[in-house]
């Protein structure tokens, strides 16, 4: 066998390790899927009224919030899914395993590929309840067959840019008390942005902020193949470059860190 095909291999039993722990420790991916659905419910039961009316006039209400809401609270989830990725990579870091991977042949890379890709299945495990949740209290996608494909696609390109990024917090961190605090602002980023409420509603200062962060162009994208209308190229093109951005900017601080430990 090549490198690289052995490379593939040692990806493949690291990802079967995490789904591994994935099974065998279910309350970490409950509470990752669990959040979001909690999101969903306050914002919609609580806030919705309100916030509808802002949106649509008095005939808003709860159903405007809902539509516009969900496409936010999908984007929420996997930057909560991402989350429980510094904490796995922390875990591994920190309690000694590394060290016994170092000894056997494998390839390095294979470590950190499986958590990318055992946390994408969580990622697709984690929207698909949200928006089950979301269809099952009234919302009602607009979206067209390619719309739904162009979305999977979106969908695993963010999820892709950011848990490298919390791969790389991950490793970075002393302690996994510390790896899960590292990653927070991931959880903030959509309040700040597009995916509470429109952007114009906020201060100039704010708004400013919240049009240029990655999170805006993540969740206008997702509303918009949602609702079955057109991407902006704008906003496409900035969600293709912050993802691969993030991810690159991760691959490689996670792998410098990964070999120096």
């Amino acid at each position: 066998m090549s490198s690289l095909a052995y490379t593939f291999s040692d990806t493949g039993t690291m990802l079967r390790r995490q789904l591994k722990h994935m099974l065998r420790y279910p309350s970490l991916t409950i509470m990752l899927v669990g959040m979001p659905v909690v999101l969903l419910l306050l914002f919609v039961y609580v806030f919705g009224g309100t916030l509808g009316n802002g949106l649509g006039g008095v005939s808003g209400g709860r159903d405007a919030y809902l539509f516009y809401v969900t496409p936010g609270i999908l984007i929420s989830s996997i930057a909560a899914v991402v989350q429980g990725t510094a904490i796995g990579v922390a875990m591994d870091m920190t309690e000694g395993i590394i060290d016994r991977f170092r000894t056997m042949k494998i390839a390095r890379v294979s470590v950190l590929t499986g958590h990318v890709l055992g946390s994408m299945i969580q990622v697709f495990l984690c929207t698909a309840a949200v928006l089950g949740v979301a269809v099952a209290i009234g919302y009602r996608p607009e979206a067209s067959g390619l719309d739904w494909l162009a979305l999977v696609g979106v969908i695993a390109l963010i999820a892709f840019g950011l848990i490298w990024l919390t791969v790389a917090l991950g490793i970075s961190a002393d302690s996994v008390e510390t790896a899960s605090n590292t990653p927070m602002f991931l959880i903030l980023l959509p309040f700040l942005g597009s995916g509470f409420v429109p952007t114009d509603s906020m201060p100039t200062a704010v708004r400013y902020f919240a049009e240029y962060q990655p999170f805006t162009p993540f969740i206008e994208v997702t509303r918009s193949l949602l609702s079955g209308t057109a991407v902006e190229g704008k906003e496409l093109a900035l969600t293709i470059a912050w993802s691969l951005a993030l991810a690159l900017l991760g691959y490689v601080i996670a792998k410098k860190k990964f070999n120096k430990r």
